[in-house]
């Protein structure tokens, strides 16, 4: 093969992102030289932090190499970087040195969307969720696609792969999520186009609105959307819903504390994860296998065996008649569809939810307020530790205890845990038989282990008892 003809040789800057390791990922799969840096893996070497990640990778064939600029003098063809890379970066820095040309995320994205038959999903909520069901729905299809997405399905990472990619060079159909929260979503090309929904999340609405109807212009063929009032002008080919307007509809809706069971055009399905919001979801991966050629049989049998997303309502465990559940809720909607899934099992919710990040928190602090005041009941209780902090130059001038405080004032059993490390005891001592715990938040991936520390507690508190 010829070096006009090899796949492009890319370094990627903060490999260890759930973005830019999909990218990596896929483009190993597919054949290509991959190398990577990440300051989670330097310190790995010290504290084991990203240890799993970066050991998938490896294995994935690709170089993890510290991040002193080594990589982009490792004769790459493109370093490649995301938003979140600062510019005094070791491995930029030498990149810019050398002449090795910069690629942000979105636009190497961008390039894998245009070489295949793409679906590509956006919307403020479920995108990741959407992406790992329709994938299913196609494979299920005999249809073999390949995805690139933000959360690791469970079934890639059953294979001990890290999840959030995956190449199959025999098909054509490749399922991406587009995220809007910093505005790439506008440089993609997809031929299918699914939008969820719109909300105030990293962004006002009419910011996001316009991205949307840039993305709609750029779709080669159908557009898919939910059917809220404000998606109507980006006129869709197809909705999907509950109301009798949406081409895929959702009747005979039944909500189960473990799951859905829903008839679509006359077949039944079975979900196996709850909440109405992932009926929602389903609805839309359905519509898209279908635009793909998938019919509603081979999908719903799919759907009836979905393996899930990491951290999206992943049950950890169950000690003392108290089940603990992980999830990545961290916009007001997201935390209302967490809480009402919750709400299905019938009693107490013990809720933590870990903001991330000062700029969203402060973005949204009345909407977060206004979500917890509305969807805890008055039995519940609220913890928030700390807002989660990943480095970086931020302006400090909000913390968890402000949203503590105005969720009180609203009636509702919230209370600050000022070192986190205390959650799991002082959970465990409140926990009673019925109860769910509810760990919730984004970006921190210590929040599972938090999760199992919680499920410990409470196991331990139980063999005190006896």
């Amino acid at each position: 093969m010829s070096s006009s003809e090899r796949p492009a040789a890319y370094h990627f800057v903060g490999v260890g992102g759930s973005g830019m390791s999909a990218l990596a990922f896929y483009h190993a799969a597919c054949g290509g030289r991959v190398s990577g840096s990440d300051r989670s893996f330097d310190r790995a070497f010290d504290c084991g932090d990203n240890a799993e990640l970066r050991t998938a990778l490896a294995a994935a064939g690709i170089a993890i190499l510290p991040q002193d600029g080594t990589g982009a003098a490792s004769g790459c063809d493109e370093v490649v970087v995301s938003t979140a890379v600062e510019q005094d970066n070791p491995d930029l820095r030498v990149a810019r040195e050398r002449g090795v040309p910069l690629l942000h995320r979105s636009e190497l994205l961008a390039r894998f969307v245009k070489a295949r038959r793409t679906i590509a999903v956006t919307g403020t909520s479920g995108k990741s969720t959407v992406v790992a069901m329709t994938f299913a729905a196609l494979r299920g299809a005999g249809l073999q696609p390949s995805v690139i997405t933000g959360g690791a399905l469970v079934e890639l990472e059953e294979r001990g792969v890290p999840g959030n990619a995956w190449a199959d060079p025999r098909g054509k159909l490749l399922v991406v999520e587009a995220d809007e929260s910093d505005g790439s979503l506008v440089r993609y090309e997809p031929w299918c186009g699914v939008v969820l929904n719109l909300q105030r999340d990293h962004k006002e609405t009419a910011e996001v609105a316009a991205m949307f109807r840039t993305f709609r212009d750029r779709v080669s063929g159908p557009l898919i959307c939910g059917e809220d009032a404000n998606l109507d002008e980006l006129r869709p080919d197809a909705r999907f819903g509950f109301a009798a307007g949406a081409e895929f509809r959702a009747e005979a809706v039944e909500l189960q504390p473990d799951g859905s069971r829903f008839r679509v055009g006359g077949t039944e399905f079975a979900l196996p994860t709850p909440g109405r919001h992932d009926v929602l979801n389903a609805l839309a991966a359905t519509a898209a296998a279908a635009a793909a050629g998938a019919s509603l049989p081979q999908i719903a049998a799919a759907l009836r065996d979905f393996r899930g997303v990491a951290r999206r309502f992943r049950t950890i465990g169950t000690a003392r008649g108290v089940t603990v559940v992980d999830d990545f809720a961290h916009n007001p909607d997201k935390l209302r569809a967490a809480l009402a899934a919750g709400r299905l099992r019938g009693g107490r919710i013990l809720a933590v939810f870990q903001p991330h990040g000062f700029g969203p928190t402060r973005f949204l602090r009345d909407d977060l307020v206004a979500a917890f005041a509305g969807a805890l009941a008055p039995c519940d209780v609220l913890w928030l530790p700390e807002i989660f902090f990943a480095g970086g130059t931020v302006t400090r001038d909000i913390s968890s205890l402000d949203i503590v405080r105005e969720v009180r004032a609203a009636g509702r059993d919230a209370r600050f845990a000022q070192d986190r490390a205390d959650l799991p005891r002082l959970i465990a001592a409140e926990a009673r038989a019925g109860d769910l715990v509810l760990v919730m938040g984004a970006r921190d991936p210590s929040l599972t282990d938090l999760a199992r520390d919680v499920l410990a507690a409470v196991t331990a508190a139980s063999g005190a008892e006896a």
